[in-house]
């Protein structure tokens, strides 16, 4: 199972990888074909649409990579028990955060499905699907996180 996630993640790595440099080379690119006049129009709608997925994935990258972003100047101040009781407490607002973006985020997509790209003639909810499954993707991340920490709580306890 350890092998299937961390190949999960590495793949989620490289495709954000690569949508970024998309990104960048679709913004470039455009700008450069509009100053000579002559525009890409697509450009912005596939810039647009990975853009979408980048923060998302982006995210979840992150959120594995690092630990909370926290102010650490005080809560390393704070009794060993209370930073536990924190780092559990933030947590579990963003899970339900993210479960709150997973279930508004799936009817909005399925709403869009009706709505085009103008240049690409496929569906938003391409974009909008990003919401919900990158949610998901950070949730399974943060619940990974949760029973690590659990579990190196237990081995210091015995």
């Amino acid at each position: 199972m350890k092998k299937i996630y961390s190949t999960f993640c590495r793949l989620e790595e490289v495709i954000a990888s690569i949508f970024l440099s998309i990104v960048t080379l679709m913004v470039f690119l455009s700008a450069v074909a509009r100053t000579i006049k002559y525009p890409i129009n697509w450009a912005q709608d596939v810039a647009l649409l990975l853009f979408a997925w980048v923060v998302f994935l982006g995210a979840d990258v992150a959120l594995r990579e690092a630990d909370f972003v926290s102010v650490d100047m005080f809560v390393a101040k704070l009794p060993k028990k209370l930073q536990n009781i924190l780092y559990f407490l933030w947590y579990f607002i963003i899970l339900v955060f993210l479960g709150i973006l997973i279930r508004y985020g799936v009817p909005l997509s399925l709403e869009n499905s009706k709505r085009l790209f103008q240049t690409l003639g496929i569906s938003y909810s391409w974009a909008t699907m990003s919401v919900p499954v990158c949610s998901a993707f950070m949730m399974l991340t943060i619940i990974l996180k949760l029973l690590n920490k659990i579990k190196r709580r237990k081995q210091v306890d015995s």
